[in-house]
């Protein structure tokens, strides 16, 4: 059986249309930025401390936005029983609020002494049917009386996985051999 090239071309358009204009169900990510504040107990004096050993209060603060933007100031937040930043240690279930989890992934001490400590770093939030969204975010400690603390995630969204550029080489790759057959025959 010979295909003419006009036939060849049309099939090799429609397949490269269903490739290219496919629409791939996801769910969306998750965005805006959440901000909470307390105070904490670390596992020496701060300017030398590797842990947070206690969280006390933890709560939302005011400026939550964007899919956070439902969780009132003062709202409980739970947290893990301890976290370890130096060295950074990925942290499952560091925070937990509004059917939001965090999962801490990594941190890096960018200041700390006896005044205070800024950490930064990044992990994953989920929860509430959204998609698993990578967050940047920040951990400030400063003395004053007691230790106090305040966190904030910012949300990124996370890139597809290369599935439509894969689904684009299995094409390609069916319409070549589809060629060198027809050719053969």
């Amino acid at each position: 059986m010979k295909l003419s090239k006009t036939v060849l071309a049309a099939l090799t358009i429609g397949v490269l249309s269903c490739g290219l204009f496919s629409q791939q169900a996801q769910a969306t990510a998750i965005t805006g930025n959440i901000n909470f504040a307390g105070s904490v107990q670390f596992n020496g004096p701060l300017k030398t401390a590797t842990a947070v050993t206690a969280w006390i209060n933890p709560h939302a603060e005011a400026g939550n936005a964007g899919d956070f933007a439902g969780i009132l100031m003062n709202t409980a937040v739970s947290m893990s029983a301890s976290w370890t930043f130096g060295p950074s240690t990925p942290t499952p279930g560091l925070w937990s609020v509004g059917g939001f989890t965090f999962d801490l992934l990594t941190s890096t001490v960018v200041f700390q002494s006896s005044q205070g400590v800024l950490i930064t770093g990044s992990g994953i939030v989920s929860g509430n049917g959204f998609e698993n969204t990578a967050m940047d975010w920040s951990f400030t400690s400063q003395k004053s009386g007691n230790t106090t603390f305040s966190f904030s995630a910012n949300g990124t969204a996370v890139p597809d996985g290369g599935s439509a550029v894969a689904l684009l080489g299995i094409a390609l790759t069916g319409i070549e051999g589809l060629r060198r057959k027809l050719r053969r025959g």
